[in-house]
């Protein structure tokens, strides 16, 4: 069951779809499920380049959990004008997501997982690295320096448009000053020791847009964390947006299992009595 809604973030409202868990019987609102949080990336929707996102979503809910994935200001059917914020306000616009989430009775406040791919990737770090809500990391493909991949995707020409005439047309979106100054602040690489969760990541040998050689360096640094694992998926010519048939398998299939595989060992580890 899938269901369309609108959710307040400040000044904005923020489409969104809520996906319930698929079980073999009728769904029970009295019961409390995990819900995953899907954080798309720069200029991207919900819906996803070649609905990465829908099947995402429809995958994991036949696994059992509950999805939410949105549209961040600007883009997709949300309000706003993208580029007339920065990186603070996606993570700002996560949190209110967070809040809807864990106003449902349904959820499970300790089953709250965040994937985010691209800059979604880098949002979803962020935000885990400073609100205790979120449980679990999913990133795909993620952005580990925001200033240099995103301006690298624009091209230098556009973000020296905007810096110097107050805005830039990039591909329909109007990028001003505020939105390139934002990414300078942030290093998810720096700020990923304030988040002690579990973390998967996965990433394409072909990704020609954020490259492979990040998610390395991610699990290196994780793993210097006092707490929390974090494993890796490589995918052999996997591209950025996981876009074969082949590479998209290989992509639900490894996150689910992962998935699952952690709430075993959660199950097994609460059976132990010291």
């Amino acid at each position: 069951m899938e269901r369309t809604i609108t959710i307040k973030s400040g000044q904005w409202n923020l489409a969104a779809t809520l996906h319930y868990p698929e079980t073999n019987e009728n769904f029970n609102s009295r019961e409390r499920y995990p819900i995953i949080i899907i954080c798309h990336g720069f200029v991207g929707s919900r819906i996803g380049t070649d609905r990465l996102f829908v099947k995402s979503a429809r995958e994991f809910s036949k696994n059992g959990y509950m999805v939410l994935r949105f549209d961040y200001a600007g883009c997709g059917e949300s309000d706003g004008e993208y580029g007339e914020t920065g990186l603070e306000s996606f993570i700002e616009q996560t949190r209110y997501i967070l809040d809807y989430a864990l106003d449902m009775d349904c959820v499970d406040p300790e089953r709250v997982i965040l994937l985010g791919h691209s800059l979604g990737g880098a949002s979803a770090l962020l935000t885990a690295a400073s609100d205790k809500r979120v449980k679990t990391l999913v990133l795909w493909a993620p952005v580990a320096h925001p200033y240099t991949d995103i301006v690298k995707i624009t091209g230098r020409d556009v973000h020296d448009k905007a810096m110097t005439q107050g805005s830039a047309d990039y591909l329909g979106y109007n990028l001003r000053p505020v939105f390139f100054e934002s990414l300078t602040k942030y290093q998810p690489l720096r700020d990923l020791k304030d988040f002690n969760g579990d973390v998967l990541l996965v990433h394409g040998t072909s990704d020609d847009v954020i490259p492979v050689d990040y998610t390395f360096l991610y699990q290196k640094l994780f793993w210097t964390r006092y707490d929390g694992q974090c494993d890796k998926e490589v995918i052999l010519q996997g591209d950025h947006t996981f876009s074969s048939q082949s590479s998209l398998t290989v992509l639900l299939n490894s996150t689910v299992n992962w998935l699952l595989e952690l709430e075993r060992k959660k199950r097994d580890w609460n059976g132990w009595v010291i």
